[in-house]
């Protein structure tokens, strides 16, 4: 197995700052958008980006939290079950901007499940995607983010792998596996 290291805890950080400062120049003072992680890994770049959005407008936003399990394509299609996390979306988001926020994109199939997903919850205004890493050349449906923390080249064979110390890593990390 061979680990490139993309991010580091610093450049992270930095990244997370920037993402922040591109929604703000977008959004303003967020009276009409609201955020949602994807379930499961999303939440943790959701939390970061919540914290901080609000540290730097100095008011609350709303932030929930999408599952998108039994939404997804290939629900029946696996070998083994799928394990669900919960959906936590305490408001509407009936004609709101929505920011949907995952970690890593890949083939679109995810984001595809959480558009399908959000329409329980009302019909947002419009719906724009963040994600911090965005696997160029792999996508299978027409899908593209509209914040990007960083664009890499990527093979289908190759994953990412997105560490936060939140779910027990020493560090934030994001790395590029290549399996032997």
């Amino acid at each position: 197995m061979d680990k490139r290291l993309i991010l580091d805890s610093e450049l992270l950080r930095i990244t997370i700052f920037r993402l922040v400062e591109e929604l703000i120049e977008n959004h303003g003072d967020f009276t009409d958008t609201v955020l949602i992680g994807m379930q499961p890994r999303g939440i943790y770049l959701a939390d970061r980006l919540h914290k901080r959005l609000e540290e730097r407008l100095e008011s609350s936003i709303p932030l929930g939290y999408l599952d998108v399990t039994f939404y997804r394509d290939d629900f029946r299609r696996r070998d083994s079950p799928i394990e669900a996390n919960a959906t936590d979306i305490p408001f509407l988001i009936e004609d709101k901007k929505v920011i949907l926020i995952d970690d890593v994109l890949f083939t679109g199939r995810t984001t595809r499940a959480a558009l399908d997903a959000m329409i329980a919850f009302g019909r947002p205004r419009l719906v724009e995607l963040l994600t911090f890493i965005d696997r160029k050349y792999t996508r299978d449906l027409p899908i593209q983010p509209d914040y990007v923390g960083k664009r890499v080249n990527t093979l289908k064979t190759q994953r990412v792998l997105v560490e936060w110390t939140d779910q027990g890593a020493e560090n934030d990390q994001i790395w590029l596996v290549t399996n032997d």
